[in-house]
C-alpha cells in the first residue's frame, strides 16, 4: 500500500475490511497477484491448478494449485478496455492500440511492418455527423448562439439549444448506422481513387492497397465520429511500394469525393419519415509528418489520440457504461438531460426497428460498432500483442522455475496440464480501495519513468 494512502473518509464497513485484508497472513500474496494484474478493477478469479511434465520421462518438472493462495483462488486481469470499468487494463489496451496505430505509420520490422512505410502517403481523417440542431459551443473567439462565451468545462457544451426541437430521434439513428456509413466509405474511396488514377477497379487494386486503422469518438453532443489513418500502400501491402501516382492529393481528393457519396436509407416507420443519413460537412484531413519538423500533425500525435479515445465510449458524453432496460432507469442512475433524452428516443425507436437492437444499444446511444478497427495489412493486431506479452511472461516463468526452454532446445519438450474452475469476480470493498492504491502506485513509478527516460537517454548518449 502506498506510503501516501490515507484511510480518511473510507465508510465503517470499508475500513474494516480494509484492515482484514491487510492483516491477513496472506497479505503481501494478495498484494503480489494485484500488482501483477496492474491493479485491475475486476479481476477474475480461478480455482484450479497446473502441472508441467516431461513427456519423455512422465516427471512432474513443476506442479502448481490454487490451494495455497489468498482465498485458494488466482486472480487474473479483467482485460476490460473502458477506463470508466478499469482503469489498469484499460491503461494496456491503450497502449496496445498506440503500437498498432505506431506500427503502421513508422513502421515496426518485429510486428510485420517495415521501416520503408514512413515514405507511403498517409493522412488522419476526421469524420464527423452531420447536425440534429444547433448546440451550445465554443465558436472561437466570438460567443456561442445564445450569447455567452463558455468555458472549456461548460456543462452546457454540446446540449441543444432548443430541446423540444432537436432530432434525437435522427442522433441515434445516425449513430445506429455509422458502422454502415463507414463501411460505404471505404467502398467508395476504392472506387474513386481508381477514378482518379485512370483506372479500372480492377487495375487500381492490381497496383495499389488501402491500408487504415480507426477508432470512434462521442462529441459532446452524443454523436459519433471517426478518426482514422489512411495509407497508400502497393499491391502486397506495407512491404510494398505504392506506384507512382498514388500520391498524397489523389488520396485526399479520393477521401473527400468518397464521403460526400455516401448515403444509407432508413426506411419510414411509424411515426418516423424516411431517411437519408450522410456524413456531415466538417471533414478534416491533414498530413502525416514523418519526425515532427513544424508539421501541424506527427506520427506520435496521432498514435497517443487514437490510443487516448480506444478507452472511453459514450460515458464521455454523460451517459453510463452498461445496459439501460427502461426510462425509470434514467432518474435512478442521474443521466443528465441530453443523454437521456438520446437514450430514450432508443428506446421508444426499438419497436419500431427491431433488427437495428436500439434498446440493447441505448447506453451507448444507439452506436453498435467496434470502437477501434483497422484494414487487415495495416499492422499488427492487438491479439499479436497479447500473445508477445503471454510468451514473455511465460519465459521469464520457465527461467524462474528453472524449466527447459524450447527455443534453445526444441527437443527438449513438455506438457503442460491444465484444470480452472471459474470461481467469480470483483473484489470485496476493501480489496476494492486497497488496488485502487496499488493501480495509482504503478502508475506514479510510470510517470516517473517516462520523465527520467530523457536524462538517462542523454547520459548514454554523452557517455558513448
Amino acid at each position: 500500500m502506498s506510503d501516501t494512502a490515507t484511510l480518511a473518509g473510507l465508510d465503517a464497513a470499508t475500513l474494516t475490511d480494509v484492515l482484514r485484508v491487510a492483516g491477513s497472513a496472506h497479505f503481501d500474496r494478495w498484494q503480489e497477484q494485484i500488482r501483477r494484474t496492474g491493479g485491475c478493477s475486476d479481476p477474475i478469479r480461478l480455482m484450479g491448478g497446473t502441472k508441467t511434465i516431461d513427456p519423455a520421462t512422465k516427471t512432474v518438472l513443476h506442479a502448481y494449485t490454487t490451494e495455497h493462495e489468498p482465498g485458494g483462488m488466482l486472480r487474473i486481469a479483467c482485460g476490460n478496455r473502458r477506463a470508466s470499468r478499469c482503469p489498469a487494463c484499460a491503461w494496456t489496451y491503450a497502449g496496445d492500440t498506440y503500437h498498432l496505430i505506431r506500427a503502421g505509420l513508422v513502421g515496426d520490422p518485429a510486428k510485420g511492418t517495415p521501416d520503408t512505410i514512413r515514405d507511403h502517403p498517409r493522412v488522419f481523417a476526421t469524420l464527423t455527423a452531420p447536425s440534429f440542431g444547433p448546440v451550445h459551443n465554443r465558436p472561437g473567439s466570438r460567443p456561442c448562439r445564445c450569447g455567452i462565451r463558455h468555458g472549456e468545462d461548460a456543462p452546457e457544451l454540446g446540449t441543444p439549444l432548443d430541446p423540444e426541437a432537436y432530432d434525437y430521434a435522427g442522433a441515434v439513428l445516425w449513430n445506429n448506422h455509422a458502422s454502415e456509413l463507414w463501411r460505404y466509405f471505404t467502398i467508395y474511396l476504392r472506387r474513386e481513387i481508381a477514378r482518379r488514377a485512370g483506372l479500372t477497379q480492377k487495375a487500381a487494386r492490381e497496383q495499389s492497397r488501402i491500408s487504415f486503422g480507426k477508432v470512434a469518438e462521442y462529441q459532446k453532443r452524443g454523436a459519433v465520429h471517426f478518426h482514422a489513418v489512411i495509407r497508400f500502400d502497393g499491391p502486397d501491402g506495407p512491404d510494398d511500394p505504392p506506384p507512382a501516382w498514388a500520391t498524397l492529393d489523389l488520396l485526399t481528393d479520393a477521401i473527400h469525393a468518397a464521403a460526400a457519396r455516401v448515403a444509407v436509407d432508413v426506411d419510414p416507420a411509424g411515426d418516423q419519415p424516411a431517411r437519408t443519413l450522410r456524413w456531415g460537412t466538417q471533414l478534416d484531413v491533414q498530413t502525416i509528418g514523418a519526425f515532427g519538423h513544424g508539421e501541424e500533425i506527427t506520427e506520435a500525435a496521432v498514435a497517443s489520440y487514437v490510443a487516448k479515445y480506444a478507452t472511453k465510449a459514450a460515458e464521455t458524453t454523460g451517459t453510463v457504461d452498461r445496459r439501460i432496460g427502461n426510462k425509470e432507469a434514467l432518474v435512478l442512475l442521474e443521466v443528465p438531460d441530453h443523454p437521456a433524452r438520446l437514450i430514450a428516443a432508443c428506446l421508444d425507436l426499438h419497436a419500431l426497428y427491431p433488427d437495428r437492437k436500439l434498446r440493447d444499444w441505448a447506453h451507448m446511444l444507439g452506436f453498435r460498432g467496434h470502437f477501434s478497427t483497422k484494414s487487415r495489412r495495416y499492422s499488427t493486431t492487438l491479439g499479436a500483442l497479447r500473445q508477445v506479452r503471454a510468451d514473455y511472461r511465460a519465459a521469464q516463468q520457465r527461467q524462474a522455475l528453472g524449466l527447459p526452454d524450447p527455443d534453445d532446445n526444441p527437443e527438449a519438450t513438455t506438457l503442460t496440464l491444465a484444470h480452472w474452475t471459474y470461481a467469480g469476480h470483483g473484489h470485496t470493498p476493501g480489496e476494492s480501495w486497497l488496488a485502487a492504491n496499488i493501480r495509482r502506485d504503478i502508475e506514479h513509478n510510470r510517470e516517473i519513468a517516462r520523465e527520467e527516460l530523457p536524462a538517462l537517454l542523454d547520459q548514454e548518449g554523452a557517455a558513448a
